[in-house]
This record gives structure tokens, C-alpha cells and sequence, in this order.
């Protein structure tokens, strides 16, 4: 566990500021990779209620005398580095705010329907003419575009529109057999990495124009698009993939099997590695010609898995792990999440953190994945309170402690 606190180091993206006027996980995710890079990340919510994830649990965050608080375990996990400002956007003098804060932003990240914000004089097009330097990126379920463009899309019908479902899940006739949903919100996530990228990219093509342009992010594309060599599978044998549990369409064996005492997941990836495999175990099913290559294998799926099953059984867990690690062959435990963060491997990779927060003390989060040698992550808050900011950052428009007053009476903030 990595105790964090307020960090001097300059990160990648210091100087650039993002307006997160997005809620609920994709858009949230992008903002919080952009405040981990170095960015100041200024997170627009509705007064009173705030982002829809916030009100998403239990499990919620508790106080320093134990007692639950309104900070739910979701809102957490997505909007660590923010800076939360409430504001009422159907509001002229919230619009005009809100209009005020893109003027002087990098970035703009949304996720209302299709147009939606351009009734609020939000819209890309409209701030354009403000800002023209605006990267304004768009989230949503469809795209800007299409016959779906305006219809509300969330990240489970996502995955089964897109297909990931179709091919998730254990094979029909099985226990348990059916489409299944991956465990974590895939779409949503995904779409908010590449819709970091996005902008990333649009960034660097501004430092050379000076020129801003319009990010048209959806999740039914992103979804399709990772869906990667099954897609391809597809394409090239014009044949819709089917579930296969765990195991894989193109390489055999990968899958779990079970040992004398639990399972595991053997996945080896070439046929060297399988031959290792074979000496190790004390078969020689590698010099059988059925089995020899890995097209072999995939082959004779049939065959050769149930072969392997009873070779498994052998041993326990442990025992799998200890053998077949030291040469080489790929193979892991299945944990849970507890045992995922206690492994000493996670541990020294600073994985968990713990950020000072106002109403707990601290709180713990995840860090992010990327290390780079020179501006490394900053996690120099956690995730705010509702409207936590607010009259620190309208205070930088020059608005006072009295106008401040008026437009909290008229619900403006």
C-alpha cells in the first residue's frame, strides 16, 4: 500500500486544463488518466445530487467515527485528482458559467445525448466560435451520428449489441451455459481510454495548428472494435464465433482446468511451450502427430483437452505453479480480489493507494497502470466532495464572495 500525498513532481500534462462535464464511468475514466497525467481536471455536477455514481452503492465510503457518508465506492474508483463545481447548466446564468469555464479550458468532455448540450449554447459548434483551440470530445452510446444517434446507451447493452456477449460466457448445454456480461463495465472503460488517447492526440495536433477539433467517441464502436481477433475470425470465415467458456477459439490448451485441490489457468502460447509443458508434466503427448503444432491442437480440441484434464488432476494448484513458472510456461492461480491485492507482485508494484480525504482521513484507490521515468503519475487528491470546488474555481473568473451568494439562492450552484 502506497501512502500518497500532495506531490511537487511535474506531470505530463501539467498546464493543460480539462472541463469533465460527464458523468457516470467512461467519460469520468478519461477525466481521471488526465488528472493522473498532470492535468487540472475540473469535474461539472448537478447541484444537489452531483454525478449518478455517487448515489450508486452500497458499499460507501465511511467516516472517521465509522458511519457511512453520501461518497459511494463507485464515484471513487473513477474521479480520483478532480476538482468537483456544482452547477445548474439549464440555467442562463449557469450556461453562461459553464461558457466562461470552456473559454478557458483545453478540453471539453461530454456525455449528454447527441446535441443535447447545444441547447444550452454548449454545443461544439458554438464554443468553436468562442474557443476555436477547443478539444471538445463526445461520449456517447451510438455516436453523433446514424439512426441510433440519439438513443441512450448503456454499457450492458453495449455488450450485447456489439456482440461481446455472444462470445462471453460458458458453452451452451453446459452449467451455467448462456451469454454472460464481463464482469466490469468493459465499454465504458475501454471508451474512455481510447477516448484519452483521442485527445491526447488532438492536443498535439493543436501545439502544431493551433486548431481544436470535435471527438466523436461511442461505445458500440469502441465495444466492436476491441473485440479484436474474433472480429477477425469472423470476417475471414464468415462464420459468427460461438462461446467457448474458457478456453480459446485459436489456441490450445489455454483455458482453466482443475487441480487435485482447486483451479487454475494453463495458457500456453506456442508449441516450445507446450513441449516444455509435456516434460514437465511427464507425458509426451507433444510427439504425438495430432498434437504437435498448435493448429494441431486446435484441431483436435476434442481430443486433446479431456487428455490434459486428467494429467492436471495430478497435482495441486501450488504444486502446477511451482513447476511450470520456472520454465516458462504460462500459468496462474484464479483469485479473488483479496487474494489479487496481497500478492507480493502487486504490492511492490505500489498498486493500492491511500489519499488524504476530508471526511475519512483517507481513502484507499487503485493506481494507474502507466510508469513512466520522467513525469510520473500525480494523485494529489481524492475524489471530491460534491461541489467541494466550487468557489475556489468560479473565484477565478473573478466572481466574488456576493455573486457567489446570489447564485447559490437562485440554485445556480
Amino acid at each position: 500500500m502506497t501512502a500518497v500525498s500532495q506531490s511537487a513532481a511535474t506531470g505530463a500534462l501539467s498546464g493543460i486544463r480539462v472541463l469533465d462535464m460527464s458523468r457516470v464511468l467512461a467519460g469520468p475514466w478519461c477525466g481521471q488518466l488526465l488528472a493522473d497525467l498532470g492535468a487540472e481536471v475540473i469535474k461539472v455536477e448537478r447541484p444537489g445530487s452531483g454525478d449518478d455514481t455517487r448515489g450508486w452503492g452500497p458499499p460507501y465510503l465511511k467516516d472517521r467515527t465509522g458511519n457511512e457518508t453520501h461518497e459511494s465506492a463507485y464515484f471513487l474508483s473513477a474521479n480520483r485528482g478532480k476538482k468537483s463545481v456544482t452547477l445548474d447548466i439549464s440555467k442562463p446564468a449557469g450556461q453562461a458559467l459553464a461558457r466562461r469555464l470552456a473559454a478557458q479550458s483545453d478540453v471539453l468532455i461530454e456525455n449528454y445525448k447527441a446535441g443535447d448540450l447545444t441547447r444550452y449554447s454548449l454545443g461544439y459548434e458554438q464554443l468553436r466560435e468562442l474557443h476555436p483551440g477547443l478539444v471538445y470530445c463526445s461520449i456517447t452510446g451510438f455516436g453523433q451520428t446514424g439512426p441510433m444517434r440519439s438513443v441512450a446507451g448503456y454499457d450492458f447493452i453495449i455488450q450485447a449489441m456489439a456482440g461481446l456477449m455472444s462470445i462471453t460466457g460458458e458453452v451452451d448445454g453446459k452449467p451455467g451455459g448462456g451469454p454472460q456480461r464481463v464482469g466490469v463495465a468493459v465499454a465504458d472503460l475501454s471508451t474512455g481510454m481510447y477516448a484519452t488517447v483521442a485527445i491526447l492526440a488532438a492536443l498535439f495536433h493543436r501545439a502544431r495548428t493551433g486548431v481544436g477539433q470535435h471527438i466523436d467517441m461511442a461505445l458500440l464502436d469502441t465495444q466492436i472494435s476491441m473485440i479484436a481477433n474474433m472480429n477477425m475470425n469472423y470476417l475471414i470465415a464468415q462464420r459468427a464465433p460461438r462461446r467457448m467458456g474458457n478456453a480459446h477459439a485459436n489456441i490450445v490448451p489455454y483455458q482453466v482446468f482443475d487441480a487435485a485441490d482447486g483451479q487454475l489457468v494453463l495458457a500456453v502460447g506456442n508449441d516450445s511451450q507446450f513441449g516444455k509443458f509435456c516434460a514437465a508434466a511427464g507425458c509426451a503427448l507433444h510427439q504425438d502427430a495430432r498434437f504437435r503444432k498448435n493448429a494441431d491442437r486446435v484441431r483436435h480440441r476434442e481430443v486433446i483437452v479431456p487428455l490434459l484434464e486428467d494429467i492436471m488432476r495430478k497435482r495441486t494448484v501450488a504444486e502446477w505453479v511451482a513447476l511450470l513458472e520456472p520454465i516458462g510456461v504460462p500459468v496462474g492461480p484464479i483469485n479473488d480480489l483479496a487474494q489479487a491485492f496481497a500478492q507480493p507482485q502487486v504490492q511492490s508494484r505500489g498498486l493500492q493507494l491511500e489519499l488524504p480525504h476530508p471526511l475519512a482521513g483517507t481513502v484507499p484507490g487503485v493506481a494507474n497502470p502507466i510508469k513512466m521515468s520522467v513525469t510520473p503519475m500525480r494523485y494529489e487528491s481524492a475524489p471530491p466532495l460534491l461541489g467541494q470546488h466550487t468557489q475556489e474555481v468560479l473565484g477565478q473568473l473573478g466572481i466574488d464572495e456576493g455573486e457567489l451568494q446570489a447564485l447559490a439562492r437562485e440554485g445556480v450552484i
